[in-house]
């Protein structure tokens, strides 16, 4: 091999290797009613986001009305702590069979988007809405129906974008992929929905978590980090349909469960997804659920563990 065809070799490499990717920065955080206090711990822990209920019975209950001063305490105290706010969220059946019962869900969603507006929060988590024993296509109709005509006037004029969790135990049908392919077909690309992404739900659903955020990325743009922990010894006993109501899975904080996180974040760093990563916190062995609207001592315990076991796979 002659010098000029060595030079012409390696600027051909050069030319072949891929270009470089910045570093990878989601906002690792917390999920929780808001107080003072639940602001301070994630600032005092090191987080850098956190999502916010806004359900029945919070300082968020928008049913009651949330008043000029309730919103400037919220932005002062996030402003304070320089967390990012990356979500207002509740659950509510958008359409819900009985008519009375779905105004009253309807009217709430559309004050939580107001909410969000006011607060300067992109996104409201939510589930999508059922009617049980409907046909799936029928549902997703009245889903598309209802919510263009009374959601997405409203996400236009605040710029909020509503994002659907995987949760089955709730009144949903964006349960997984094929509630996700029909929604999505069904609102031909709207700018207004999405998802709020969290692997957890897929896992006792007995779903593929990982595959499924590969095939849905483009539609991520809030996660909740939560782990499911199959519980083996029960399950083989009992079965999925246990005749004595047995838990063959239950919630746990990350890196107690079955979830492949690293194969999981490698998946959003693909995506060059960039957003909240906000711990949902249901794991009775620390702490769940908390009274009140401060996070028990034992509840922060459970934060911190998480923390750790996420950080290890994170940028510093």
């Amino acid at each position: 091999m002659t010098r000029r065809n060595a030079f012409t070799l390696f600027g051909a490499a050069q030319v072949a290797r891929p270009p470089m990717r910045k570093i990878w920065k989601p906002k690792l955080g917390v999920l929780g009613r808001f107080s003072e206090a639940n602001v301070e711990f994630a600032r005092k822990e090191g987080f850098q986001s956190i999502g916010l209920w806004a359900d029945r019975r919070s300082k968020l209950d928008v049913g009651n009305g949330v008043p000029d001063e309730m919103v400037q305490m919220v932005k002062a105290s996030i402003s304070r702590s320089g967390l990012h706010l990356s979500v207002v969220s509740t659950v509510q059946n958008h359409i819900a069979p009985e008519a009375a019962a779905r105004a009253a869900a309807n009217d709430y969603f559309r004050n939580v988007i107001t909410l969000a507006g006011r607060l300067g929060v992109a996104f409201v988590g939510t589930s999508s809405g059922t009617m049980p024993g409907r046909p799936l296509e029928e549902q997703v109709d009245e889903i598309v129906r209802v919510y263009t005509e009374k959601y997405f006037p409203l996400c236009e004029k605040h710029k909020v974008r509503i994002l659907w969790e995987p949760w089955a135990g709730g009144p949903n049908v964006a349960t997984g992929p094929v509630g996700y392919e029909a929604l999505f077909k069904a609102f031909a690309g709207s700018a207004f929905v999405g998802l709020q992404y969290d692997p957890s739900h897929l896992v006792w659903q007995m779903m593929d978590p990982i595959q499924c955020a590969r095939d849905f990325a483009d539609k991520i743009y809030d996660v909740h980090l939560k782990d499911t922990e199959i519980l083996w010894h029960v399950l083989r006993k009992t079965g999925i349909h246990p005749l004595n109501n047995a838990r063959w899975w239950r919630f746990r904080l990350p890196g107690y469960g079955v979830i492949d996180w690293a194969a999981f974040f490698t998946v959003l760093m693909d995506a060059g997804f960039e957003g909240a990563m906000n711990i949902e916190h249901e794991d009775n062995l620390y702490g769940w659920p908390y009274p009140g609207d401060n996070f028990s001592e034992e509840y922060q315990t459970g934060f911190r563990i998480a923390q750790r076991s996420l950080r290890r796979l994170l940028p510093a």
